[in-house]
C-alpha cells in the first residue's frame, strides 16, 4: 500500500477549547484535539475558571455507578507502539474509582471499567479485552493506585493486594500524572508521578495482550455511592500517540 507523510497519530489536548454541555450516552468529542467521550448515566462539562491552561470539569450526577470515559483510538500497538499521559484530580475520592491507561473495547452507551479494586483484589470485566493502566478504588482496604495489566480477565503480572501499589495513594484536589507505554511487542510500563516531578515506574510486563489488539486511550471515573454531591473530576491534559497502519 502507498505510504504518506504522517505515520504519526498524535493528541495533545490542553482543553482550551471545548464543549461545555450536558452528557449524553453517545461517543461525542469534548475537545478541539480528538478527544472524545462516552458515559453511562448523567453529568456534564464545565470549564474551570479559577486555574491557568485550560482545565476540563468533568461532573456526574450523584447516582450510583455513573461514570464517564474520556478516550483517544483506537490505535494497535504491534504497528509502533502506542503513549498515554494525563494529568488528573478528584475534587473527593471518597466514592470514587478511575481507570487512566489503555482498554481494548469500549462500550458507547454503558461503558464498564476493565479492573475494579475491592478489599485485596482485583477483579476483572470480560468485556474489555486488553489493558494496561493504573487503577484506584474507593473498595479497597488501602487506598491506592495500583498498576494493572492483561488480556480477557487475565492479569499479566500479581496485581492484588501491595505487589502493585505505587504507594503514593490519591488525594483530594490534588494533581496525579499518569502515564502508560505499549511497546510493539505488547511489553508496557506504566508510571506515576510523584511530588518531585520524576516519574516513578510502578509496574511493568511484557506481552501484556493479545497481537491483534486495538486499544483507546482512557481516563475513565465511576461514581461508586447514592449521595448528594456532584462528584468532580478535572483533567488538565490528555496525550496519546499510535501509528498508523500502512497495509490497511
Amino acid at each position: 500500500m502507498g505510504q504518506g507523510s504522517f505515520g504519526t497519530i498524535e493528541v495533545m489536548e490542553h482543553f482550551t477549547c471545548f464543549q461545555t454541555a450536558t452528557m449524553g450516552t453517545t461517543k461525542l468529542p469534548v475537545g478541539c484535539e480528538g478527544v472524545m467521550y462516552c458515559s453511562a448515566g448523567e453529568g456534564s462539562f464545565e470549564e474551570t475558571i479559577d486555574e491557568p491552561g485550560g482545565i476540563l470539569n468533568v461532573l456526574l450526577d450523584t447516582n450510583d455507578d455513573e461514570n464517564c470515559v474520556l478516550y483517544v483510538g483506537p490505535f494497535k500497538p504491534s504497528d509502533g507502539g502506542v503513549v498515554m499521559e494525563a494529568r488528573i484530580k478528584i475534587a473527593d475520592i471518597t466514592n470514587e474509582a478511575m481507570f487512566v491507561g489503555f482498554q481494548e473495547t469500549l462500550n458507547a452507551t454503558t461503558p464498564v471499567m476493565c479492573a475494579e479494586f475491592a478489599t485485596e483484589s482485583f477483579a476483572y470485566n470480560a468485556s474489555c479485552g486488553g489493558f494496561a493502566g493504573l487503577q484506584f478504588d474507593k473498595d479497597a482496604t488501602t487506598a491506592d493506585w495500583r498498576a494493572t495489566a492483561g488480556d480477557n480477565q487475565i492479569p499479566d503480572f500479581v496485581c492484588d493486594s501491595d505487589d502493585a501499589r505505587a504507594y503514593n495513594a490519591p488525594v483530594n484536589d490534588k494533581w496525579d500524572v499518569i502515564r502508560v507505554e505499549l511497546d510493539p511487542n505488547r511489553d508496557t510500563r506504566i508510571y506515576l508521578g510523584e511530588d518531585t516531578g520524576a516519574l516513578k515506574l510502578v509496574k511493568s510486563g511484557t506481552a501484556v495482550m493479545a497481537d491483534s489488539c486495538l486499544v483507546h486511550a482512557v481516563v475513565m471515573m465511576e461514581h461508586r455511592a447514592v449521595s448528594d454531591t456532584t462528584d468532580l473530576l478535572e483533567v488538565d491534559y490528555f496525550y496519546a500517540k499510535g501509528y498508523r497502519d500502512w497495509t490497511v
